[in-house]
């Protein structure tokens, strides 16, 4: 993480599944401050954009020289700058992100970063959505947590193969105890030790909840595959 702010990366790295996985030397984060590699005395940087215009740039030398050290200490990583001009980050893009062992990601702030230092050290750019953050910290975290949980020893196979957005579907409704609670109860499917059935009724509610909250993720040929699917799912479960 090539960042300002560090700090901002210690809940992350300290709670949850991807803290235990860091903390397990499973995944390695590591941090480089541009305000080290900044010459003056305040350490600043950022300055003032050529042309005119709103807001600060980050300095290009403390960035070029911290983002170059990066690279002399990680010879194969992949360099991403965060931004929301990248391309948009999906659950296709992460199987092709965990390919890589070795990451440097750019956090940018104020306005941006110099373009000379995209044109010149960054591979790719990436962004976790078509909004606006006032930095690359949390999109960084939103990849790496992304990344992290395909990564073998992190979360079980299992689990990770029935979320949402794996296979283009969303994830199936799920319940705990207790079986009924203020009037509402668990489907009777859940409670019938029938795992086949099981199986296929939560395929159906999968396949349902993706054709009604998001059928942009199934195209035209996998939309008719998903409601022939459901069909036989229903003439199964009635025999």
């Amino acid at each position: 993480m090539v960042t300002i702010f560090p700090e901002m990366f210690y809940a992350f790295s300290n709670y949850g599944i991807t803290g235990k996985a860091i903390q397990k030397k499973i995944i390695n984060l590591n941090y480089l401050n541009p305000r080290d590699f900044s010459e003056n005395k305040y350490k600043s940087i950022d300055d003032r954009p050529y042309g005119g215009g709103p807001g600060m740039l980050m300095s290009v030398k403390p960035l070029y020289l911290s983002i170059q050290h990066a690279k002399s200490l990680l010879k194969s990583a992949t360099v991403i700058y965060l931004s929301p001009q990248g391309k948009k980050l999906n659950q296709n893009n992460i199987f092709k992100l965990i390919k890589k062992k070795e990451i440097i990601f750019v956090c940018g702030r104020y306005e941006g970063i110099d373009e000379r230092i995209i044109d010149s050290l960054i591979d790719e750019e990436w962004s976790i959505g078509d909004y606006i953050l006032t930095g690359g910290e949390l999109a960084a975290m939103v990849i790496i947590d992304s990344i992290a949980r395909f990564i073998p020893g992190v979360v079980k196979t299992k689990s990770v193969e029935e979320e949402s957005f794996y296979n283009d579907l969303l994830d199936y409704p799920n319940y705990t105890r207790p079986k009924t609670i203020y009037n509402m109860k668990v489907p009777d499917i859940l409670l019938s030790g029938n795992h086949n059935k099981i199986r296929l009724w939560r395929l159906q509610k999968s396949l349902e909840k993706t054709l009604k909250k998001r059928p942009d993720l199934l195209d035209g040929k996998k939309l008719k595959k998903a409601e022939q699917i459901i069909l036989n799912i229903v003439k199964k479960n009635k025999k």
